[in-house]
């Protein structure tokens, strides 16, 4: 398999680990972003959605979107299982990760924040104001479930897709400079979840193009 990737991309990042915690091998492919390679023709012509990441299966298809990816992942690929095996806390782990994916991410994806600048007028300042709001609604509300279904990771003692989307996720607020004190929780599994070699070789600064 080949993953087109941003070493900064939140949503690549999630389908490097999940691949990793899989012990599923691939090639790295580097779209940069800054240089709008993503909006190239050669990149389009494959993915029309002009998006990282995308993963090229061994038969050519190509996948585009990271939890479609990341399902995909799931239901044809070996153990470990990233979703628990009773439906209601499948259900759990699902309303995590779209907290994340749904309500926190979209809304500060560098489109966003481009558009923020370019076309409103928004400032540094503004932009960070923005950023930080929506960062802390997700993060109370995954606070306060964590501390009721948090062991070493999100949901017990093995990662789940919720780990696999809340690390990257956590990542980007260190990087805008997020206040994270008020997240005990979310620190302590985040810093369980970095000490797994799948987390730690997929993050950002270890990849070919970081």
């Amino acid at each position: 398999m080949k993953l087109y990737s941003y070493y900064r991309s939140s949503a690549a990042y999630r389908v490097r680990i999940a691949l990793n915690l899989k012990g599923l091998p691939y090639d790295y492919a580097a779209v940069n972003l800054l240089h709008s390679e993503q909006k190239s023709e050669a990149y389009t012509s494959r993915n029309p959605q002009g998006l990282v990441p995308a993963l090229e299966l061994d038969n050519g298809e190509l996948l585009a979107q990271s939890m479609a990816i990341l399902e995909w992942l799931e239901e044809t690929c070996p153990p470990p299982s990233l979703l628990p095996a009773d439906p209601l806390q499948r259900a759990r782990v699902r309303s995590m990760v779209n907290n994340i994916t749904c309500d926190i991410h979209p809304l500060n994806n560098l489109s966003v924040m481009n558009y923020l600048r370019s076309e409103l007028g928004a400032g540094d300042d503004d932009i960070h104001r923005w950023y930080c709001n929506w960062v802390d609604r997700g993060f109370k509300a995954i606070e306060q479930t964590l501390a009721g279904s948090m062991g070493d990771c999100c949901f017990g003692d093995q990662p789940t897709l919720a780990d696999v989307c809340l690390v990257p996720q956590v990542y980007n607020a260190y990087r805008f400079k997020v206040p994270m004190e008020p997240y005990p929780n979310i620190r302590q599994v985040v810093q369980h979840c970095n000490s797994l070699p799948a987390f730690a070789s997929a993050a950002p600064e270890v990849q070919p193009d970081a």
